[in-house]
């Protein structure tokens, strides 16, 4: 006979967590299963910081049954395949857990076998990612000399999409508090047109890319990493633009142009992997043409079975995967879930595609970018009460609300279930 649960949430991230402890508040709810195999649960927004030598990593990482909340059912186990029509999911060790409604948030999973080279290169020597280890990232910043340190990221959506360019602007940062950034080629090479897609923040970017004479590589897109030549290669996805659009007359090392295939050499390489949804989604019928969760983009309700809601990054949203969208996403589900549990209909709170990114531009310095689905900049009415009047404008006070302020709310509001 399977377990029964009123509710089953697969994944102990921010959203399984922030879900089932916003869910448990209600009292209709009679049971929750949560299925996660890991041990430890990660604040991963402060590896950027790790990566950079301003936090401390044991701080991002407490036990999973500390964060576990009183309650729910804690299943130590991996799900491997679904079941919609019996409602129901299938598990590695503990046979089929049976639902009334299912949330999927599993996040996403690195794949870094879709650039060739990278699973082997990766975390050893001068190529680091702040994404697997962020410690390493450190030491690759550390003990860099000069030459072309490269940041890049995939083609691929990824979580905190700003993630590999505020490691550049840290290391460009750091490496000019070392007084070598004037035998630096720092180079941030993206597959995107723009290095912002709001404009008030890309505004504010494009001077600090300036500030720290930053090659701004738009249009490239990373598919071979040679680790022992220290050589990336890229594809030029829009071969009508102009291939340098920043300080071109700052050499590129031996960086060379033929059939819009990218030979750029490095000294230091940071990069974000190739990201996806975790297999038993992808290969599961409950995904859109994409491979992400097909899900509505504003009830969050899956699109096929009404029983069945997904959130955080494994959801095909268009909008950033971030901690902050997930933020708004959870009382969606959470209400629409509630509702159907009391009258069999869904609620009418809408998700609206919010998300967030922190931008660190230096040590002590950030900007924050707020928006929505169709790109408008939506700074929250709060950041008046904290002194920052313009958050698209560099503040140390959004640094200290980075390093100190949201990590708190994470562990002490979020992760209890808590409005913020």
């Amino acid at each position: 006979m399977a377990s029964h649960y009123q509710i089953l949430i697969i994944g102990g991230g921010t959203a399984g967590i922030m879900t089932a402890a916003q869910l448990l508040k209600k009292k209709t709810i009679t049971s929750i299963g949560i299925i996660e195999p890991a041990n430890t649960h990660y604040y991963q927004p402060a590896w950027t910081l790790v990566g950079a030598g301003a936090y401390d990593y044991k701080k991002t990482g407490k036990p999973m049954k500390e964060v576990m909340p009183t309650g729910a059912t804690w299943i130590k186990d991996y799900a491997t395949s679904f079941n919609p029509e019996n409602n129901s999911v299938a598990t590695r060790g503990s046979g089929d857990l049976k639902y009334d409604y299912l949330v999927v948030a599993p996040g996403l999973v690195m794949e870094p076998s879709l650039i060739e080279g990278l699973p082997e290169a990766l975390d050893k020597g001068v190529v680091c990612s702040n994404y697997t280890d962020p410690k390493h990232t450190w030491d690759v910043i550390k003990n860099f000399k000069g030459g072309n340190a490269l940041f890049t990221q995939p083609a691929t959506p990824i979580k905190c999409g700003g993630a590999p360019q505020k490691i550049a602007y840290l290391a460009a940062d750091y490496f000019r508090k070392q007084r070598i950034l004037n035998k630096t080629n720092v180079i941030f090479a993206t597959p995107g047109s723009v290095i912002f897609g709001v404009k008030p923040i890309r505004e504010t970017l494009m001077k600090v890319i300036g500030r720290y004479g930053i090659n701004f590589k738009p249009f490239y897109a990373p598919f071979k990493i040679d680790a022992e030549n220290q050589i990336a290669y890229f594809k030029h996805v829009a071969p009508d633009e102009n291939k340098c659009v920043l300080n071109e007359d700052n050499e590129i090392g031996e960086e060379s142009i033929e059939d819009n295939i990218i030979k750029m050499p490095f000294d230091m390489l940071h990069l974000a992997p190739p990201q996806a949804a975790p297999k038993f989604v992808r290969d599961s019928s409950l995904v859109n043409d994409a491979g992400w969760l097909d899900v509505d983009h504003h009830s969050l309700q899956h699109k096929t079975y009404s029983n069945i809601f997904g959130l955080g990054d494994v959801a095909g949203l268009p909008t950033a995967k971030t901690g902050a969208a997930i933020r708004k996403q959870v009382p969606v589900v959470v209400d629409n879930i509630s509702k159907l549990i009391n009258s069999n209909k869904i609620g009418t709170k809408s998700y609206n595609g919010y998300s967030s990114c922190p931008l660190v531009t230096g040590y002590g310095k950030m900007t924050l970018a707020e928006f929505d689905y169709d790109g408008n900049f939506t700074p929250d009415p709060k950041l008046k009460q904290m002194l920052v009047f313009d958050s698209s404008k560099e503040h140390w006070r959004l640094w200290m609300l980075k390093k100190f302020g949201l990590p708190y709310l994470y562990w002490n509001k979020m992760m209890k279930g808590q409005d913020v």
